[in-house]
C-alpha cells in the first residue's frame, strides 16, 4: 500500500515507537502515580519523560503544563468548555475542524455564549484585520486552527495572538495538523490542542493540551488523580487538573520516543521533506486539465484535488482497488472548510504526505491521477 492520508494518522511510525510500547506494556504494564512500589514509580517516570520532550519540541518551559489527552478533539474539548463561561463570545474562523465548531454550537446551547465566524478566502486564508473588528466587549476566546486538514493552508497564529493579547482575550490553537511538521512556539500561546499520532508520528489514543501559566480551566471530566485524595473536589494543579483516571502509559511512553525521533530528527528537516512531496505532486497534477487544487501555497503538506465531472468518492476507491494508493475523501469533518472553499456539495480527494513516504511513491500517485483522468 501507498499510504498517502497521513492528515488522518501518520503511517509507518518510527522504530522505536513501535518498541517502546511494547516494553512498556511487556516490562511496566502497571498503573502510574496509584502506588509506591517501584514499578509504579517508574511508571510515573515514564509518563513524565514524554512532556519533558514535547515541552522541548514546543518550546515551553514548565512540562507540567501540558496535560495529556486522547487525541486533539479531547483537548479542543476541555480547552473551549474549560475556558467559556455563560454569556461569553469566542471567535473562530471559516476553516475549523468540527472538533472546535461542534463544542463551541455546545456551549452556545447550554452556556449561552455567542460566536462569530471570521470567513477566509476561496485559497482558506484569514485577513488578519477582519479578526480585530471581530472582537466585542465580551469576547473571551479566539480559536483558531494552525493549518486546514482539508487544504493545509496555515493561518498567521502569532499575530492572531498579538491581537487577542492586545485586547486581554484568550488565544487558543488547534494543532492538529502542524504539531511535529511545523515548529510551534508554545510560549507565544494560552492554549494549543495537539494529536499524537499524526505529525508528532506517535501512537493512536494520544495528544495533549498545553494550558499556559496562571490560566486554571473549568474541568469537563473529574475524578481519581493519585493525589490530594483526601479532597471532595478536583485538584487546581497542573496536570492533575485535567488528567483524570488512568492514563495509557504505553502509547504515552511511544509518544516520547516518537519527541525523541522529532528532535533528533529536526523539525525544520521533516518539514522539507514533505513539503517536498507535496510540492512535486501537487505541481504535476496542477498541470493537469480537468484537475482543480485547492488551499494557498503557504501550506502543511496537504494537497486536496477534484478531477471535473467525477465524483471524489469514486476516485478515492479507484486511487484504492486499482492503485493501492490510500487517500481520504468526502468533507473531512471540516463542513465550514469546504463551504468557503466552495467544496460543500462535491468534498475533495485529500493526499498527505508524512516524512517516510517516497519519490517513487509519489510518481505513482501523480501517474494513478492521470489515468484516471484518461479514463473518465
Amino acid at each position: 500500500m501507498i499510504y498517502l492520508d497521513n492528515a488522518a494518522t501518520t503511517f509507518t511510525k518510527p522504530r522505536q515507537v513501535y518498541e517502546a510500547v511494547v516494553d512498556a506494556m511487556v516490562n511496566n504494564g502497571v498503573n502510574a502515580g496509584r502506588g509506591g512500589y517501584d514499578a509504579a514509580v517508574r511508571a510515573n517516570e515514564l509518563l513524565f519523560e514524554p512532556k519533558e520532550r514535547l515541552a522541548a519540541l514546543f518550546h515551553i518551559e514548565n512540562p507540567e503544563r501540558i496535560a495529556f489527552a486522547y487525541n486533539t478533539t479531547h483537548a479542543l474539548n476541555m480547552g473551549i468548555k474549560g475556558v467559556l463561561s455563560y454569556g461569553d463570545h469566542v471567535i473562530i474562523t471559516s476553516m475549523e475542524h468540527n472538533s472546535v465548531l461542534r463544542p463551541v454550537k455546545e456551549c452556545e446551547l447550554h452556556k449561552r455564549i455567542s460566536y462569530t465566524v471570521l470567513r477566509a478566502n476561496d485559497k482558506g486564508e484569514i485577513d488578519m484585520n477582519s479578526l480585530e473588528k471581530a472582537i466585542r466587549p465580551n469576547t473571551k476566546l479566539i480559536c483558531m486552527t494552525h493549518s486546514s486538514n482539508v487544504c493545509g493552508t496555515m493561518m498567521d497564529i502569532y499575530k492572531a495572538a498579538e491581537i487577542a493579547h492586545k485586547h486581554n482575550i484568550l488565544f487558543m490553537v488547534d494543532a492538529a495538523q502542524s504539531a511535529g511538521a511545523i515548529d510551534i512556539d508554545g510560549s507565544k500561546l494560552d492554549l494549543f490542542a495537539f494529536p499524537g499520532h499524526k505529525g508528532l508520528m506517535g501512537p493512536m489514543g494520544t495528544g495533549g493540551l498545553y494550558v499556559r501559566e496562571g490560566l486554571t480551566l473549568q474541568t469537563i471530566i473529574e475524578g481519581g488523580t493519585g493525589s490530594l485524595s483526601e479532597s471532595v473536589y478536583q485538584p487546581e494543579m497542573m496536570p492533575d487538573r485535567l488528567e483524570s483516571g488512568t492514563l495509557n502509559v504505553p502509547a504515552i511512553v511511544g509518544l516520547g520516543q516518537a519527541a525523541k525521533f522529532l528532535l533528533d530528527t529536526g523539525v525544520e528537516t521533516v518539514r522539507r521533506q514533505e513539503e517536498a512531496l507535496c510540492s512535486y505532486f501537487e505541481e504535476r497534477v496542477r498541470a493537469m486539465p480537468g484537475v482543480t487544487v485547492y488551499g494557498s501555497s503557504n501550506k502543511t503538506a496537504i494537497c486536496a484535488i477534484n478531477i471535473e465531472g467525477a465524483d471524489c468518492v469514486e476516485v478515492a476507491q479507484m486511487l484504492n482497488d486499482n492503485y493501492d494508493i490510500a487517500v481520504r475523501a468526502g468533507l473531512h469533518c471540516a463542513i465550514l472548510a469546504h463551504k468557503t472553499l466552495g467544496t460543500e456539495k462535491t468534498g475533495c480527494v485529500r493526499f498527505s504526505f508524512g516524512y517516510f513516504n517516497t519519490i517513487s511513491e509519489v510518481d505513482k500517485a501523480v501517474n494513478a491521477v492521470y489515468e484516471i483522468l484518461k479514463e473518465l
